[in-house]
């Protein structure tokens, strides 16, 4: 089934921009490297600065330079006891992690976040550090989380929860003990940071048996610097590689994609569905598997996808969805659970969502079934995102309608700094190094009476850096209640 929206199709060579994951692991090693390193191709994410922030409160000189990022560090040991809280934004990856360098260090240290990532649970990570020695304090099982410094006893740990965050961040606690630790993860999942701290010179062993995998960390090493060229992401490259093959008449060529075998769960899914994508020119960048993807519009089917397979791509089943909804037949995507756990309940949403665009959807547990035969027409249909926000499209009008329910909560939102920050950094999408930029307001707050023109200019900061420019109209004849819309043009 293809979209008649676009007839010409979709056509030419993307550039993607970097990595997210490999991003913020080539802020952090680096960072506790002996050396002077340079990176390239870099994301500069709302994420990734939170972790470049927080390294900079910790004493590590960190520089922009002829668009490489720049970073002397200066060993394990050399962090410096922060004068403020770090504060991580909505960065779950910036959060984990670094709980787990912290942990080791000689210092106490505090980490915050936003309103959704102090929602998100954190035990994951500090149960299995408290093994080690750590001292953590958390409130409830979430952020904020106090760190006592304490000496790390090298350990065997098992993580029965499939994920990347909470094994790097065991990695990274192990890397500042005396001896021998090991991880056994249950379920094998992406390994950038195993194959960066190689390149640097840690000891590290990774052995795979079948899903599951041992890593063993020697720690005490002495980290060697080593210039990384970020690879370009795969989830990013997903929204791109749907849009042509679900629109007639489609090609497009994405360079030098990293195909890590431990994330490229959606290329798999998408070539089950039937998807013509022809992967060549592969070569190592950054130690890892990049190559060039030529995507052709395809007629889908649908498919089914264990809960293996779910471990390999948990951030690409929203775009997988609507590749799903435009399939000849249904399918069926097990052992979703972890969709649950990030900035927003993302399985709740992306049923929503299919549902108000007419496509039948449902949950059971946490499996997702899709079917397109059921499709329904669409009746103006309201997109929801993360932070409560949502999308409504009337021809060429786009709008974002806060989640407000009552004038106290829109005043609060301008009165609270907490509160302010949510909304003028808005995800346009969870999780996702491509929409992971953010709105920067140049604004007159007409919520309090002060907008005297009924215009409001905002700025998109992209990925990659550029930027986009948009008007906000309050007095647009779709906002009928000034407090619950905001409309936007593009």
């Amino acid at each position: 089934m293809f979209s008649d929206q676009t007839s010409s199709g979709i056509n030419g060579i993307i550039k993607i921009p970097g990595d997210k994951s490999i991003s913020h692991r080539s802020i952090i090693i680096p960072s506790i490297s002996n050396g002077i390193c340079e990176i390239t191709n870099i994301l500069k994410s709302d994420d990734v600065l939170r972790t470049i922030d927080a390294f900079k409160e910790m004493g590590v000189e960190i520089r922009e330079e002829n668009k490489k990022i720049i970073i002397n560090g200066k060993g394990l040991d050399s962090l410096q006891k922060p004068t403020k809280d770090l504060y991580l934004g909505n960065s779950g990856t910036s959060a984990r992690l670094l709980t787990g360098l912290l942990a080791s260090q000689k210092f106490n240290s505090v980490l915050t976040g936003d309103k959704s990532l102090s929602s998100r649970p954190m035990k994951r990570i500090t149960n299995p550090l408290t093994e080690m020695g750590a001292k953590i304090k958390t409130k409830d099982g979430k952020l904020p989380l106090q760190i006592s410094g304490s000496i790390l006893k090298n350990s065997k740990i098992q993580i029965d929860i499939p994920s990347a965050q909470i094994k790097s961040g065991l990695i990274l606690a192990a890397l500042n003990t005396n001896g021998t630790s090991y991880i056994n993860e249950q379920h094998i999942t992406r390994d950038h940071t195993e194959i960066m701290l190689k390149s640097f010179g840690a000891d590290i062993e990774v052995n795979k048996n079948g899903n599951s995998s041992e890593i063993k960390i020697t720690g005490k090493k002495i980290l060697r610097p080593k210039n990384i060229d970020v690879p370009a992401d795969l989830s990013s490259s997903a929204f791109f590689i749907v849009a042509a093959l679900i629109n007639k008449n489609s090609n497009v060529t994405l360079e030098n994609i990293n195909i890590n075998p431990t994330r490229n769960g959606i290329l798999i899914a998408l070539e089950k569905m039937g998807a013509k994508i022809e992967i060549s020119n592969k070569k190592i960048r950054a130690g890892e598997i990049v190559a060039d993807l030529n995507i052709t519009s395809s007629e889908l089917n649908g498919c089914e996808l264990d809960e293996e397979i779910a471990k390999l791509m948990i951030d690409e089943f929203p775009i997988l969805s609507i590749a799903a909804s435009q399939a000849n037949s249904p399918s069926y995507f097990k052992g979703l659970d972890e969709l649950r756990v990030k900035e927003s309940d993302r399985l709740e949403l992306i049923n929503h969502n299919l549902n108000n665009c007419g496509c039948y959807s449902k949950i059971k547990d946490n499996d997702l079934f899709i079917d397109p035969s059921k499709n329904k027409k669409i009746v103006n249909p309201e997109i929801r995102t993360d932070f409560g926000t949502a999308f409504k499209c009337w021809g060429n009008e786009y709008q974002i309608k806060t989640a407000t329910r009552n004038k106290e909560f829109a005043h609060e939102c301008y009165e609270s700094d907490e509160a302010r920050s949510l909304l003028t950094e808005i995800r346009l999408a969870g999780g996702t190094g491509m929409a992971d930029g953010t709105l920067q307001w140049a604004f007159e707050d007409f919520y309090s009476g002060k907008n005297t023109n009924g215009v409001q200019t905002l700025m998109f900061t992209h990925s990659d850096g550029t930027k986009t420019r948009v008007q906000l109209n309050p007095f647009h004849p779709a906002i009928q209640e000034a407090y619950d819309m905001m409309c936007l043009y593009y």
